[in-house]
């Protein structure tokens, strides 16, 4: 039940009727019981008085000559005596049914009723159209076999209903009061218990557009303090977006910085008069080379700043087979090798192997792998007299339920000082003459990251004059049963 309707949900509003919606249902049952209780009261004091008056005239019977008798001598009378409100009626019957004295037609008790000595009872009963309080006795006489002789005293209720609608009005009228109090003061109490909320409202609104600090939990009430946390949370991931933004932008406009000057370069020297063909093809030829390293710098800053904005939450996960996707990245990977001279290959467990499948999100973890390859294969030096090898492995460990993909090459290797450097964004390692954008080591150390697996470099051999590089990651597997 609501007695305020509105198009929009208000907490105050909800609260306020919960609270009144169960006070004003129970305020008529209330008077329903008070007025119960004010007939019970209001017959307490008039029933002893029966009861007494019962009492009184169960004396006056007799037994003489073997006859029962009563006499009703003047101060008894007084007693029955009517007084400005109420009409006292009796009525005495001998053993045998006869009315010695009284009210011929008071109606009797009820017919299954055993006759008893010495309680009286109360019931109602109506007289030619008027209702009536009966008090009854039965007394017993020295008559051998004789039933009990029968006293009665009967009442009307007028005396009873002024009474009982006193004590209601006692009651009633004070409610009428007491009830609209109550209303306001659940309201003012609403409006004192709710003001916290307006005051963060408040706080909220007067922060500036590039405030993201986290709220203070601690001074709002403990109920509101798990949504002030959310909303703390919600900051955190929004300026952490925002400073990935930031340095997308501030990243892509330095690395596509020299790329830019060197096609405006190239094509201005392609413009200049007298531009020989051989000088123009040239020319070109760097624009094409400039334009590719461009591009691939665009398309590491979009993976970087894909793998960095996901989420854990926000990416999609899947059971991957770690196998057959890193084999279809050296496959593809062929081509870029064969150009530089490189043996690449693949050595390790075959595809849909026990042990090898992950949960994850295939197309990051495939961008894992190519950049990790592209990495070994840029930084190889190779020949055609002395080619470089690259070697890609996934090794299963049922044991410590963990896969491994390693990605191995011959050339001279990460010094010790240098492999936490390396996964920084557009740190290069110099004297390598490699040509590359400095953004596929961190865009593996963050998808590394987001699929809760562990990255380590290491020689490949170490104390050689080529120790090589292995960059090692260690996942998780999936599908093995318990052992």
């Amino acid at each position: 039940m609501k007695f305020f309707h509105r198009e929009q949900r208000s907490l105050f509003g909800e609260i306020l009727d919960w609270m009144l919606t169960p006070l004003l249902l129970l305020w008529p049952i209330s008077l329903a019981l008070t007025w119960i209780v004010a007939q019970g009261l209001a017959n307490k004091p008039f029933d002893r008085a029966l009861e007494y008056n019962a009492h009184a005239l169960a004396q006056l019977v007799t037994v003489q000559g073997g006859r029962a008798h009563f006499n009703l001598p003047q101060p008894a009378s007084e007693i029955l005596r009517a007084d400005d409100s109420d009409i006292v009626y009796y009525q005495v019957l001998s053993p045998s049914g006869r009315l010695l004295s009284g009210e011929r037609d008071l109606p009797r008790p009820p017919a299954d009723e055993l006759p008893f000595s010495g309680e009286v009872r109360l019931r109602d009963v109506e007289l030619r159209g008027i209702d009536l309080r009966v008090a009854y006795i039965w007394v017993r006489l020295p008559l051998d076999g004789a039933p009990a002789a029968l006293v009665q005293v009967a009442e009307t209720r007028a005396k009873r209903s002024v009474l009982a609608t006193e004590i209601i009005k006692g009651v009633m009228l004070p409610q009428f009061v007491i009830l609209p109090l109550a209303v306001l003061l659940v309201w003012l109490a609403l409006v004192r218990g709710i003001k916290p909320l307006h005051q963060l409202e408040e706080r909220i609104r007067a922060r500036k557009p590039d405030d993201l600090s986290p709220l203070d939990a601690t001074a709002v009430p403990m109920e509101v303090a798990p949504l002030v946390d959310s909303v703390n949370d919600l900051l955190r991931r929004l300026q952490e977006s925002m400073a990935t933004q930031k340095r997308f932008l501030a990243d892509a406009a330095h690395q596509l910085k020299t790329p830019l000057a060197g096609l405006r370069m190239q094509a201005d020297l392609a413009q200049r008069e007298g531009t020989s063909t051989a000088e123009l093809k040239q020319s070109l030829q760097q624009i094409e080379r400039s334009s590719v390293r461009a591009t691939h710098t665009v398309n590491q800053l979009l993976a970087l700043a894909r793998a960095e904005g996901g989420g854990n939450a926000a990416v999609p996960r899947e059971r991957v087979d770690l196998a057959g996707l890193v084999i279809e990245v050296v496959e593809g990977s062929v081509p870029h090798a064969m150009e530089k001279h490189i043996d690449l290959g693949y050595d390790g467990a075959q595809p849909r192997a026990p042990g090898v499948s992950v949960m994850g999100n295939s197309t990051l973890l495939k961008e894992l792998v190519r950049n990790l390859v592209d990495n070994a294969i840029n930084y190889t030096p190779s020949s055609v007299e002395q080619p470089g090898v690259v070697t890609a492995r996934v090794l299963a460990d049922p044991f410590a339920r963990v896969v491994l993909v390693q990605v191995e090459d011959s050339g001279p290797g990460v010094p010790e000082s240098e492999r936490e450097l390396i996964f920084q964004p557009f740190y290069r390692a110099l004297g390598t003459g490699a040509d590359g954008s400095g953004l596929g080591l961190p865009i593996v150390r963050e998808i590394a990251r987001q699929h809760g697996a562990e990255l380590i470099v290491e020689d490949a051999r170490p104390g050689a004059a080529m120790p090589g590089a292995r960059f090692i990651l260690r996942f998780a597997v999936t599908d093995l049963p318990a052992l």
